[in-house]
């Protein structure tokens, strides 16, 4: 797929959007850009359904939103706060751990700069370029598994791995479309271009997607 052929999806994509529910960690950009909690919520997220990362990232914000409270809560309190969420007990050491570092190290600010942010540990890529796409509006490519699968379906890139098509994105993805890519296709992927098994009849931009690897599709 060349960009001439992006560019023609893009709108495509941005309208179908509109048309499902927004992801829980863009909320906490769109009602007001809160770094932290989009930083935290990301890290919730991981490897767990986004109605579930909803929910706990409402309870354990409810119980603090800075790092400097969140870091004061007990580990079965935060445990108990984001439970059911996958690897929850390994997910609240991650989150005390972050928030000692951002007032330890940040002065209890989220740092805006990739590099920083991937010097705590438990931040990876995706959390990091989300953070600094959503929280701060500076450019960033977030690739999840939803990225990394679509932009192969659509022969943007050919890739093994979410890093490796973070890398080949970076080379040629438009900067205008970096901080949106994300978000348009994890919400896509769940909806339409599903792992197994997509639903390409139901596509708006198959005719535009060459289908890489699609053997079953509905």
């Amino acid at each position: 797929m060349n960009v001439r052929v992006l560019d023609k999806m893009m709108p495509i994509l941005r309208k179908e959007y509109a048309r499902f529910p927004m992801p829980i960690v863009t909320q906490y950009s769109h009602v007001r850009r809160d770094p932290f909690k989009i930083l935290i919520s990301t890290l919730i997220s991981l490897r767990t359904k986004d109605a579930v990362t909803a929910e706990a990232s409402k309870k354990l914000f409810h119980l603090a939103d800075t790092p400097e409270r969140m870091r004061r809560l007990s580990l079965p309190a935060i445990e108990k706060a984001i439970y059911p969420a996958g690897f929850y007990h390994n997910k609240a050491r991650t989150i005390v751990y972050v928030c000692s570092e951002l007032m330890e190290r940040f002065g209890g600010k989220v740092p805006d700069d990739l590099d920083q942010l991937l010097t705590m540990k438990g931040v990876g890529r995706k959390t990091a370029n989300l953070v600094v796409t959503l929280g701060f509006d500076k450019p960033g490519i977030c690739v999840d598994t939803h990225v990394h699968r679509i932009s192969n379906r659509f022969g943007l890139v050919r890739t093994k791995t979410p890093d490796e098509t973070e890398m080949a994105l970076r080379k040629k993805l438009p900067p205008k479309y970096w901080i949106e890519y994300n978000d348009l296709l994890v919400t896509y992927g769940q909806n339409v271009c599903k792992p197994i098994s997509p639903l390409c009849s139901q596509c708006k931009v198959e005719k535009l997607c060459e289908k890489v690897g699609v053997g079953k599709r509905r």
